[in-house]
C-alpha cells in the first residue's frame, strides 16, 4: 500500500509525564549551538492531551529539579501536601472476603476502642511511603500545562487524536511509526474516505505510550524481555473528581491512604485539592484472585465507607475515570533502548510499587533521555543502541530513581500468599532498603467461580446467577456480590450512580468515527472455552459484555484503560490503537 512520508529528527509515541519531560528538556536547548533547529513531533491516542490520566499525590523531586521555581498555584487543582495520614478500614458490611487472621484483628481493634468510623489511623507512617513537601495533582491538567510550555518554544509538535498503529521495525532497528489508517469500518474493511495512516521515519523513536500502549507492546513481543524480567503485577486504578459539600472540613493539600477495604487487597486514597475539590479513587491488583472482580462497584463502596463519606455525603461528581497501571516495577523493566529508539515512562518499567509512585519517576526517565539526545547531537554521534546505552540508561542506572527501584523491585511479593505477608513483606523490603523480602509463589491461573466461592455460593445457586447473566447480556459481579451480602447501592443521582450515568456524566465518552474497533479476539474458540470472562467484570466502563463467540465490544463506551488485556489469562485479547475514550483533563 501507498503510504505517505515524512521525515523528522525525533518522533515520540504518547504524550503522558515522561515524554513531557523529555520534551521540555530538549525544548530548552533547541535551536542547537550550532545553529541547527532539529524537527520534532509527539503524536497522541486521545484526543486531546491528558485526557484519561489520573489524579495523584507525588513528592515532586524530578519536577522539581525541572521548576525549581515552580509555584503549585499556577497549576489548576494543584496544591501542595499540607497533612497525611494512612488508614487500616474495617469492614463496615460483613461482606468483604476477609481471613481469620484479618477478622481477629478487627475484632480486636473494635473491642480496644481505638477505631473511628470503622478505620484505624496507623500512628506511624513509613518513610518509603509519605510524600510529605510533595503536591496533590490532577496529572491531566499537569500534562496540558507542560504540552502549553512546549509548543510555546516552537522546538516541538504535538499532535492529539492521533493514534499511532506500530512502529516500523527493519530487522532490530526501528525507523519510526506508522500512524493507524482512518476511514475505516469497523472490522478495519476501507470505506469511500480510506486513507492510509502516513509513515512518520526519524533516526529515534521515543515510546512513552504507557503499559498497554500498542507500540511498546509491540516491541515487546519482537525483543522479549530481558533475562529473569516478568510482567505480571497489575491493578486498575479507578477514580472520581468530587465537589466536596458545603461545611467539609478538609483543607487542600490533605492526603487519605487507605487498605483494607471493600476487600483486603484493595487500597484507596482521597486527595484534596483547591477550591473544594477532591480525587477519591481505589486499586484494584491483580492479585485479587476474585474471577468477577469489578472496579466500579468496588469504588462507589468504598465512597460509602463511614470515613470516606463523613466527608462526600452531599457531594457532587465531577468526572470518572479509570486506567490500567503495570505494577511490576523495575522486575518488569523491558529493553530501554535499540538501534533507532528508546522507552521512557511507565513502560518502561519506572514505576516504583513500594513508594505506590509513578508519576515522578515517568518524567525523571524523560529528562534523562533527553539530556542522552542532547549529548548525542552535540556529538553528532547517531541513536544507537551503543550509545544510548552509554548516555540515557547510564543516566537511568545512577540516578534515584533506579536506587529506589532496586529496594521496592520484590517489595510486593508478599501479597501472593495473602494480605497480611504482603504487608510484612512491603515493610520487611522498605525497612531494610531491598534487602530482605518475602517471597511470592510462581504465577498460577486464576481460581475458577465454583472455587472462588466455595463456601459461600452452593455450585447449583451459582451455576443459576451464571444462568441470569448469560441471558440478560449482563457482567455477573453485582448477581454475585449481592448474593455474598453486599449492599445494594443507594443512588442519589449526584455522587452514587450507575455505571452507565457515570459514564455519560463523568466520563464524556465519544469513539472518534473512521478507525477499526480497538478491541479484538484473536481466536473465537478460545473465548468459548473460558468460563469466568474475567476482561467482562472487570471492563472498567462496561464496554465488555457477555456474547457468543467471543464478548461484545461497545467503542462507545470504552475509555482505553486496557484491564481486558492483563484480565485475560489466554492472551487473546487484541487491543490496537485507537482514538477517542475518556474526555476529562480532570482525571
Amino acid at each position: 500500500m501507498e503510504r505517505e512520508r515524512v521525515d523528522v529528527d525525533v518522533v515520540c509515541v504518547g504524550f503522558g509525564p515522561a515524554t513531557g519531560g523529555f520534551l521540555t528538556t530538549i525544548s530548552r536547548e533547541i535551536p542547537l549551538n550550532d545553529g541547527t533547529f532539529p524537527q520534532v513531533i509527539c503524536y497522541e491516542r486521545a484526543d486531546d492531551l491528558a485526557f484519561g490520566v489520573s489524579g495523584v499525590v507525588t513528592k515532586g523531586r524530578g519536577l522539581r529539579v525541572s521548576f525549581p521555581d515552580l509555584n503549585p498555584a499556577e497549576i489548576p487543582m494543584a496544591a501542595p501536601v499540607a497533612s497525611e495520614k494512612v488508614y487500616y478500614l474495617l469492614d463496615p458490611v460483613g461482606a468483604s472476603r476477609r481471613s481469620a487472621t484479618l477478622r481477629a484483628a478487627d475484632a480486636a481493634l473494635r473491642v480496644s476502642g481505638s477505631c473511628k468510623d470503622e478505620a484505624f489511623e496507623l500512628p506511624y507512617i513509613p518513610p518509603f511511603l509519605e510524600k510529605h513537601g510533595g503536591l496533590v495533582m490532577s496529572i491531566g491538567q499537569f500534562n496540558q500545562w507542560v504540552g502549553q510550555q512546549v509548543m510555546m518554544t516552537g522546538a516541538a509538535q504535538v499532535w492529539p487524536g492521533t493514534p499511532v498503529a506500530e512502529a516500523l521495525i527493519d530487522g532490530d532497528t526501528v525507523r519510526g511509526v506508522q500512524l493507524a489508517d482512518q476511514g475505516v469500518d469497523l472490522d478495519g474493511n476501507p470505506t469511500s474516505a480510506f486513507q492510509p495512516g502516513m509513515e512518520i521515519h526519524a533516526p529515534l523513536t521515543v515510546i512513552g505510550d504507557g503499559p498497554v500502549g500498542p507500540v511498546g507492546r509491540q516491541l515487546d513481543e519482537h525483543f522479549g524481555l530481558p533475562p529473569g524480567h516478568e510482567q505480571r503485577e497489575w491493578a486498575v486504578g479507578m477514580k472520581m473528581v468530587v465537589d466536596l459539600p458545603e461545611g467539609c472540613t478538609l483543607a487542600p493539600g490533605t492526603v487519605f491512604h487507605t487498605f483494607g477495604y471493600p476487600e483486603p487487597e484493595i487500597f484507596g486514597f482521597l486527595y484534596v485539592q483547591p477550591d473544594s475539590v477532591a480525587s477519591v479513587g481505589i486499586f484494584i491488583p491483580s492479585w485479587l484472585e476474585n474471577p468477577v472482580r469489578t472496579s466500579y462497584r468496588y469504588l462507589q463502596h468504598y465512597l460509602l465507607h463511614p470515613l470516606v463519606w463523613k466527608h462526600l455525603q452531599g457531594g457532587r461528581m465531577r468526572s470518572w475515570g479509570a486506567k490500567t497501571l503495570n505494577e511490576s516495577g523495575r522486575r518488569g523493566e523491558p529493553y530501554l533502548v535499540g538501534d533507532g529508539w528508546a522507552r521512557i515512562g511507565e513502560g518502561s518499567g519506572s514505576t516504583n510499587v513500594l513508594a505506590g509512585s509513578g508519576v515522578d519517576e515517568a518524567w525523571t526517565t524523560g529528562v534523562q533521555l533527553g539530556k542522552a539526545v542532547l549529548e548525542l547531537w552535540r556529538e553528532g554521534a547517531p541513536f544507537t543502541k551503543e550509545n544510548l546505552e552509554r548516555t540515557y540508561v547510564t543516566l537511568r542506572r545512577n540516578s534515584w530513581v533506579e536506587e529506589e527501584a532496586r529496594v521496592a523491585e520484590y517489595a510486593r511479593d508478599g501479597f501472593h500468599r495473602g494480605v497480611v505477608p504482603g504487608m510484612l513483606g512491603m515493610a520487611l523490603a522498605g525497612f531494610s532498603g531491598g534487602r530482605l523480602h518475602l517471597p511470592g509463589l510462581p504465577e498460577h491461573a486464576m481460581p475458577t467461580l465454583e472455587d472462588f466461592f466455595s463456601g459461600r455460593i452452593p455450585p447449583e445457586e451459582l451455576a443459576a446467577l451464571k444462568k441470569q447473566a448469560e441471558t440478560h447480556g449482563e457482567a455477573l459481579h453485582d448477581l454475585v456480590m449481592n448474593r455474598c451480602g453486599w449492599p445494594e447501592i443507594p443512588y442519589d443521582g449526584q455522587l452514587l450512580m450507575s455505571q452507565q450515568d457515570a459514564l455519560l456524566l463523568g466520563g464524556k465518552v465519544q469513539a472518534a468515527p473512521g478507525y477499526a474497533n480497538h478491541v479484538r479476539f484473536r481466536d473465537d474458540e478460545v473465548c468459548g472455552r473460558c468460563g469466568a470472562m474475567t476482561c467482562v467484570e472487570i471492563c472498567s466502563a462496561q464496554a465488555l459484555m457477555p456474547g457468543k463467540p467471543t464478548p461484545s465490544f461497545d467503542r462507545e463506551k470504552c475509555i482505553h484503560c486496557g484491564a481486558c488485556i492483563w484480565n485475560c489469562e489466554f492472551h487473546n485479547v487484541d487491543f490496537r490503537a485507537g482514538a477517542g475514550g475518556l474526555h476529562s483533563a480532570e482525571n
